[in-house]
């Protein structure tokens, strides 16, 4: 009977220091879970503050944003700004250079860097070896600025939109990327095919590159946030042709339109009532074109983070 009494005591006492143990447990998850969801809401939110500056200074009125008074909130809102933006001529031809330039480009890597990556894996394919550590060795080391502007300039691609397009079919890091991936890909499926007599354009076209979507869509948000990016290309290799000006070599030039204006007026120069006029227009346009070098992206990313998030998992480097 005594026994059986200390047993139940020594039961109860298990069951209370266990139900203390997770209730620590408990407490000590939602302290840590509160302070985790604290610190990112605080990091997204300092991510998302630049972007938030720029889009209320887009959209409030101009001689509120002339005067620095738009911080927080809009005031006077219109769509001016944008609507405007298009009617400039400059701005419109620079805006369908890029989306030109982005689209082909980017069209042109994903497929040369599948079908590249898939050949690769081959161990027929011609000196296999050396061409895959030739794109490896390409990464690592490149002659500088000069003598790739020396190189385009003697291929005939300055001034022209084919210097935005054939440089950019060849990425090396994207097709390691493919070819690690495609290397995951059940190599039965591969043999199957080739008993029925596909050759490798076919296998290529019906098998590899139907379940390598993931990675192709990972490739190409690179691709396509590189070449919307891009700028030093068009500033170098543009200088005579002004109607291939990119967008972000527009931003820039009015960009640095306003710093020499902002930077006139400082030093106590002499400039005129237009001048300070086009600094102060320089400025919101400056702002509207940020805009709409970033919402492009902003709205396709979404779109595309399930098979970027998968894609850059399987397709990462291996040692």
């Amino acid at each position: 009977m005594i026994k059986s009494e200390g047993k139940m005591m020594n039961d109860k006492k298990q069951r209370h220091e266990d139900r203390s143990g997770k209730l620590q447990a408990k407490t000590g998850n939602i302290i840590f879970n509160t302070i985790n969801y604290i610190v990112f809401i605080s990091f997204t939110l300092l991510c998302m503050f630049p972007f938030y500056y720029i889009f209320i200074n887009t959209i409030s009125d101009n001689s509120l944003v002339r005067a620095g008074k738009i911080n927080f909130l809009p005031k006077g809102i219109h769509l001016g700004n944008y609507i405007a933006l298009f009617g400039i001529n400059d701005l419109s031809t620079s805006f369908w250079v890029t989306l030109t330039r982005t689209i082909v480009a980017t069209a042109l890597m994903v497929f040369a860097s599948g079908f590249v990556g898939y050949l690769v894996t081959k161990k027929k394919m011609w000196a296999r070896r050396i061409w895959y550590r030739m794109l490896i060795i390409s990464m690592y080391f490149n002659a500088g600025l000069i003598p790739w502007y020396l190189n385009m300039s003697m291929l005939g691609l300055t001034n022209r939109f084919a210097a935005y397009i054939i440089p950019a079919i060849v990425a090396p890091y994207n097709i390691i990327l493919v070819k690690t991936y495609i290397e995951s890909i059940p190599a039965e499926l591969e043999e199957s095919a080739k008993i029925d007599g596909a050759g490798y354009f076919v296998i290529f076209r019906k098998i590899i590159w139907p379940l390598s979507k993931p990675i192709l869509a990972t490739i190409a948000i690179f691709g396509a946030v590189g070449n919307w990016n891009s700028f030093t290309d068009s500033l170098i290799l543009m200088q005579s042709n002004f109607s291939l000006y990119t967008l972000q070599h527009r931003l820039y030039i009015y960009l640095n339109s306003s710093s020499n204006l902002k930077a006139l007026m400082q030093s106590g120069g002499v400039i005129s009532q237009s001048m300070i006029d086009n600094q102060l227009n320089s400025k919101v346009i400056s702002y509207t074109i940020s805009m709409i070098t970033a919402i492009p992206i902003l709205l396709v990313y979404p779109f595309m983070q399930r098979y970027f998030e998968k894609g850059i998992m399987m397709g990462a480097v291996k040692g």
